[in-house]
């Protein structure tokens, strides 16, 4: 029975690191996702959700800008080309130099499960190109029930965490706080963030005066050699009203504060970062033959984002803000069916962005546009059929979008974009224990605000206002296999990436360029049960991407931010229900195969052990004890492609080294 419950829950998605262990997709989830369960029980550690992903999903890399707030890739493609909703709720960040990505805007604490459907194998979202990550936060429960929970780490790290839910009449309540800070970190060799900076600096230095002296302006100040990396507090409230047996309505509120978030390998630091999502929901079931569940849900959200150098020593000379605020609108409408073998959904989706920001200098003097206050509005009609077979499962889908990107200040051009995509995708059930699956599917992202008229603080602008949008034609195989005490899951993709957006560092304007493209990857995933209290899991990714030709004035076709691959294998000892321990080696191949003439360099290869074990007591409390980079190994896993402004010493950029050896506790009570 054990084996059997163990072997669903890991089907689908291998462990990725000694941080958690959460159950993943169930045997009935569809094969070609990936869901993460339980994320507010079970990664304690930080409340990065990039880090959570990473560290659960073999095809996903962090892209490490701080302690806190790092974005992820997936698939060997970022920003835009990943769709992030929250509750169903489209998010986007305020700043260009990705400080603030979507994934950000919610904290693990607050989350009960993540589904990422990997390809463009979704339809009801605007803009899946690379993947489709809903998050979905904590539901109110009617029985009084809540968790408090303390966490402590390395480099004065501390968070607390609490929510309670309880109900009454058809009425359920949900409510959690959260509050964070973390000092700077030190990397295997003992340096802050503090440090890391000078000793770039200290070995880009070359005799050149002007040179030295641009380079020194973007160390900290001495006076900020130990402040804090980040301090965030956010609050989330929730009100479920049940109308009817077949009516709900949802109400939702997810707030977060964060303030003094230091970015080191970037000339600027965020002075605070602070979002808000509103969300309306409301579904009516069984209205006829022809809507089985009518769902419409409105949505806005908003983030403010001040970026400056008030830290660096430039500010004493030339101080630098770049303050940044975007908002979203979004309402959508679905109806759902089932004739026959038939389930079928059809929808309306619309949204407008607006996203804006400026330049200003001592006591605030306005000085220029940074992005031209932009409105982007899309319109998408969708419908997605799900046809049940005997063995097979076929479900295609088809979404055609019509988008605006327009400036609101400026003598800038207005954008119009169409596009009409879709997915047919086929999963064979030969036995119970042998699944395999294949699928093809096309997707459209349009450029963002910053790609296409984004401005320095000059005027110039860097954006290319004439970009084509990114269209993504993707094959997906896979297999997975039970065995009497194993379990194996291979997948493999190929894509062909039409105008993808490039950025061309030859140029001094018009920085991002179309470009086709190919991107293929292998996921291979497996594990094995030694007895029924210990069991061994293994995870390995590899990507590979080329343009299909070089960017203009270049010669070099490798594609960007294609991580290299990894390999994880973890050692997992359940005493019972209540005690268990994990032992793991994470470690990734040299990554040489890099674009540098746009910045990246050649990484070495790396390799960590983490420990980690918890202990409930009483059904109650939990410890947990944990250490990652047990060896305190020094090393970096993002690389430094000039898309983000980082620190320049007219070499490469700053690479930002990952944590050394980090040491956590937490201990939490449910009730």
């Amino acid at each position: 029975m054990k084996k059997g419950l163990y072997l669903s829950v890991i089907c689908a998605s291998m462990l990725y690191s000694a941080e958690t262990h959460l159950e993943t997709i169930s045997v009935e989830a569809p094969i070609e996702a990936e869901v993460f369960k339980d994320v507010s029980g079970e990664d304690i550690k930080s409340a990065d959700v990039a880090e959570a992903l990473m560290r659960q999903s073999p095809s996903v890399s962090l892209v490490r800008r701080s302690g806190i707030s790092n974005d992820v890739i997936v698939r060997g493609q970022k920003k835009d080309n990943i769709n992030v909703t929250i509750d169903g709720a489209k998010v986007c960040g305020a700043c260009p130099n990705r400080m603030d990505p979507p994934i950000s805007h919610v904290l693990a604490n607050n989350i009960d499960t993540i589904v990422m459907d990997e390809g463009p194998f979704s339809v009801e979202d605007f803009g899946v190109l690379s993947a489709d990550i809903d998050i979905v936060t904590l539901k109110p429960k009617k029985e009084l029930s809540g968790d408090v929970s303390l966490n402590f780490g390395s480099w004065g790290y501390q968070k607390a965490s609490a929510y309670a839910s309880a109900g009454v009449d058809n009425f359920r309540f949900l409510f959690g706080i959260s509050a964070e800070k973390g000092g700077q970190y030190e990397d295997g060799d003992g340096n802050n963030f503090y440090e890391q900076v000078n000793n770039y600096i200290a070995h880009n230095l070359n005799g050149n005066a002007d040179h030295d002296k641009k380079l020194k302006s973007q160390a900290y100040q001495p006076q900020y050699s130990d402040m804090d990396a980040f301090a965030k507090k956010t609050g989330m409230a929730k009100l479920f009203w049940d109308i009817t047996d077949t009516q709900q309505v949802r109400l939702s509120y997810i707030g977060n504060r964060s303030d003094d978030i230091l970015y080191p390998t970037s000339p600027m630091d965020a002075l605070y970062d602070d979002s808000n999502l509103y969300n309306i929901e409301y579904t009516a079931k069984d209205l006829g033959a022809y809507s089985k569940s009518l769902d419409l849900q409105v949505y806005k959200s908003d983030v403010e984002h001040p970026m400056s150098n008030d830290y660096r020593m430039a500010s004493k000379t030339s101080r630098m803000e770049n303050a940044l605020t975007t908002d979203m609108t979004g309402a959508k409408i679905t109806n759902s069916f089932e004739r026959e073998n038939h389930a079928v959904k059809v929808g309306l989706d619309y949204s407008l962005r607006n996203w804006d920001g400026a330049y200003y200098g001592f006591n605030e003097k306005y000085i220029g546009a940074s992005i031209p206050d932009v409105d982007t509005k899309n319109i998408g009609l969708f419908v997605e059929d799900g046809i049940a077979l005997d063995k097979f499962k076929i479900t295609l889908g088809a979404r055609y979008d019509d988008t605006t990107v327009e400036p609101n200040i400026g003598n800038y051009q207005e954008n119009d974009y169409n596009a009409l995509g879709g997915f047919l995708l086929g999963t064979y059930q030969s036995d119970e224990s042998t699944k395999l699956f294949a699928g093809i599917g096309r997707s459209s992202r349009v450029p963002d605000p910053r790609e296409l008229y984004s401005l320095a603080k000059d005027g110039l602008m860097l954006g290319t206002p004439d970009l084509e949008q990114t269209t993504n034609t993707e094959f997906d195989i896979g297999a997975e296999k039970q065995f009497e005490k194993s379990l194996l899951k291979a997948k493999l993709f190929y894509s062909k990436l039409g105008d993808f957006i490039f950025y061309n560092s030859d140029n001094t304007k018009n920085m991002f360029e179309n470009m086709d493209a190919t991107l293929y990857g292998l996921e291979i995933s497996g594990s094995y049960f030694v007895t029924d209290t210990l069991y061994i899991d293994s995870a390995l990714a590899f990507q590979k991407g080329e343009k299909e030709d070089p960017l203009t004035g270049q010669t070099e076709t490798n594609m960007p931010e294609i991580p290299p691959m990894k390999f994880i294998v973890a050692l997992n000892y359940e005493y019972d229900a209540t005690a268990k321990l994990k032992a793991e080696a994470v470690a990734a191949s040299r990554w040489d195969d890099v674009d540098s003439q746009n910045g990246e360099q050649v990484l070495a290869g790396w390799g960590v052990i983490n420990l980690k074990g918890s202990k409930i007591f009483k059904d109650a409390y939990e410890l947990t004890l944990g250490v990652d980079n047990l060896f305190d190994k020094t090393y970096a896993i993002s690389n430094t492609y000039e898309d983000l402004t980082l620190i320049t010493g007219g070499g490469y950029q700053m690479l930002m080294n990952e944590p050394g050896r980090y040491v956590y506790a937490n201990l939490s009570y449910k009730f």
